[in-house]
């Protein structure tokens, strides 16, 4: 059997059928035992042939997707005259179903016969789909060779693997790869994994195609954004990825990526920003269940001024700077950065309520713009993510290897120390409006006597009880509680609540505790506003006290390179965000604005909170702790963006935007500057990921 299998995979293309012998006779329709014996394979090919061509059903799906290619069917006549499929190709499982009730409705004949005696034939045969009457155009069945050897078999496999070639269906769309995390592109399709009655998850991020095409079809929106003439330039400059490559159990994309921007700061000494960066993005699937993906980035840059103080301010011991989102940059000519990234991943769905991803890149849990719980604001760092999906529950579990950057986490040799982090995030649907989450995460240290603590691999351990077996010291961990109420299919109201560490004396003492470390985020969307379709309109309160997300060890802080993996700014604040996002056909537009006050330190070496890499030892009291102490810095940011779509199938997009920033510290210190900011911005970008400007 297993030649016969070999065989099927060389023979689709084949249609010569093969003389037989003086002493075989092939099978016999009631209509054909008049014919001369040299006509029996003729005639048998033509009742064979016409019974497919007036019994295949081409299944619905398959004419929806135009699908145009071959059936291979395996089949046997055995001694007693009966029709049995041994085996069949096809891209869909419903061509092989229907294959298969095809011949098995075909009739029994006289069987074919060996010296007179009666004997089993095997044949191979390439149905063409959309079907056509292939007895017309004369096509034969092709007798399988039982004699043919392995190893004439297997000379031919090179081949025979470009023969597998099927027409490109865009697989990325129900795929297990991520769908890149933008929240202009994601506001795309967020009502419709809220709609009132979706059984969906909508916090952790990013998606994968696989889970959301079930409530948005991508394929019919990007076809419907579809425009040009039907040349190979226009439809690769207009419609489809650079590179595309489906053959039948694998596919591929390759596209070239930019970032092409250049600017004008009025608050800056400099000439002019910029960005230049070039890269390139792979992706693709191995079978039904496998995806991977990689893009590579090589970046220079210069940003507006007080992006490029922050990014200074943040930077490695040893390094010039680290871009905020980005990585760690070196200095390219005077004034600029050169900043390489990487991002890669691999994701298997073994069974439909499981996911697993491993690779290097970023992750977001929240319903929001910002996040309390686990943020994208930070670098790409390496992580391994389970997701299980069950009932009305998705439960996510993450593991992430961080960097601490500073002098402290710097070793005798010079390399970075790795922290670890690990994360729990169990999202509940209660009922078809109310979602409800809960979230945990720890953050440890590699040490002499400690690395990466086996206790956190298990997936449904209770963090808090291990720090407490360990030592406080030896972990920092995080509770957190979220909640998402859906008013109706256009508004849906969220939030989440964090709490870093819990003294119950403390907060009910009424004396502002130093140990108070908590924070809140309350949130509305309103999906088509005003009755206008497109346009999402978002407002978002986030308010987080002193100290949340630091430790008595900086290293033990709740931060990756020098950036913390929650909120952007840390602690110590509270932020008013008003987003309004609206697209047609490829326009787009986007508004946002924060008002914010926080509270920064001074340079007198004591912490007010804010920076969550400062030890919360050195707070100047344990009492009287509020929000915005210390160095008291109003923030007033706003941008405002416009462009067109280039190309959906890789998010390629021109765009210009203004950015005003008035940035106000009580007192200037050596991270702290005034700033009023203009920024005037045009670009072309392959947008797959934030970038978080709002500083």
């Amino acid at each position: 059997m297993k030649k016969f299998i070999l065989l099927l995979l060389l023979l689709p293309y084949v249609t010569f059928s093969q003389e037989d012998s003086f002493f075989e006779k092939p099978p016999v329709f009631p209509n054909c035992e008049a014919s001369e014996i040299e006509n029996l394979q003729n005639c048998f090919d033509a009742n064979v042939l016409n019974h497919i061509y007036n019994t295949f059903k081409t299944p619905e799906n398959v004419s929806e997707e135009k699908y145009s290619g071959e059936v291979v069917v395996l089949f046997e006549v055995d001694k007693e005259g009966a029709f049995k499929v041994v085996y069949v190709d096809a891209m869909y499982e419903e061509l092989k179903k229907e294959a298969t009730r095809v011949f098995e409705a075909l009739p029994k004949i006289k069987p074919g016969t060996y010296n007179g005696k009666p004997t089993f034939k095997q044949y191979s045969i390439p149905i063409q789909i959309p079907i056509i009457n292939q007895a017309v155009q004369k096509r034969s069945i092709t007798k399988v060779d039982e004699e043919l050897s392995i190893e004439e078999t297997v000379k031919t496999e090179y081949d025979s693997v470009n023969k597998k070639l099927v027409p490109y269906t865009n697989k990325e769309y129900t795929s297990q790869l991520n769908i890149p995390f933008t929240h202009s592109a994601y506001a795309k399709f967020d009502r419709n994994i809220n709609l009132v009655g979706t059984n969906s998850h909508t916090a952790s991020k990013p998606f994968i195609y696989e889970d959301v095409s079930k409530y948005y079809d991508f394929k019919a929106e990007n076809e419907a954004l579809h425009k040009g003439k039907e040349t190979l330039v226009s439809r690769k400059l207009w419609n489809e990825h650079m590179v595309r490559y489906q053959a039948e159990n694998y596919w591929f994309t390759i596209d070239p990526i930019f970032d092409f921007e250049v600017g004008k700061d009025t608050d800056a000494e400099f000439s002019s920003t910029y960005n230049n960066t070039r890269g390139i993005n792979i992706q693709g699937g191995l079978g039904k269940k496998f995806s991977f993906y990689a893009s590579v980035f090589e970046s220079q840059g210069r940003f507006a001024q007080y992006y490029n103080q922050y990014a200074e301010s943040i930077k490695a011991s040893d390094e010039v700077a680290i871009i905020p989102g980005r990585g760690i940059a070196k200095r390219f000519k005077a004034d600029s950065y050169d900043y390489p990234v990487a991002e890669a991943y691999l994701s298997y769905s073994p069974t439909n309520f499981l996911n697993v991803q491993f690779g290097h890149g970023k992750n977001f849990i929240g319903d929001g713009y910002r996040s309390l719980f686990v943020s994208d604001v930070a670098s790409p760092s390496p992580f391994l993510k389970i997701n299980t999906k069950f009932w009305k529950i998705k439960y996510t579990n993450t593991w992430m290897w961080l960097k601490d950057v500073t002098p402290a986490g710097t070793d005798e040799d010079g390399a970075y120390l790795n922290k670890y982090m690990a994360t729990h995030f169990l999202s509940w649907n209660a009922t078809k409006r109310l979602n409800i989450g809960f979230f945990e995460s720890i953050v440890w240290a590699k040490s002499q006597n400690r690395g990466f603590d086996v206790n956190y691999l298990n997936p449904i351990i209770f963090y808090r009880a291990i720090e407490f077996e360990t030592g406080q010291d030896a972990g920092n961990a995080i509770m957190g509680l979220s909640a998402k109420y859906k008013v109706n299919d256009n508004i849906n109201a969220y939030s989440q609540f964090v709490l870093d560490e819990f003294s119950l004396n403390d907060i009910t003492g009424g004396e502002k505790s130093w140990k108070n470390k908590f924070g809140y985020q309350l949130g509305l969307k309103y999906y088509n506003a005003f009755k206008v379709n497109n346009l999402m309109l978002q407002a978002e309160y986030n308010r987080v006290r002193p100290y949340t997300y630091s430790h008595n060890t900086t290293f033990l802080n709740y931060g990756h390179n020098n950036q913390s993996m929650a909120h952007l700014w840390g602690a110590n604040f509270s932020e008013l965000v008003l987003i309004g996002r609206y697209h047609y056909k490829r326009w787009f537009a986007n508004a946002k604005i924060n008002l914010g006050n926080r509270g920064l330190d001074f340079d007198n070496n004591i912490s007010y909170g804010n920076n969550i890499y400062e030890t919360y030892n050195n707070r100047p009291s344990d009492t009287g702790i509020t929000v915005g102490q210390g160095n008291k810095t109003k923030t007033f940011y706003t941008n405002l963006q416009a462009g067109y779509l280039i190309n959906p199938a890789t998010n390629l997009k021109i765009f210009a935007d203004i950015t005003i920033r008035d940035f106000n510290p009580e007192a200037q210190t050596s991270t702290a500057f005034k700033n009023n900011t203009v920024w005037f911005n045009f670009g072309i970008r392959t947008d797959l990921f934030n970038w978080y400007f709002d500083l």
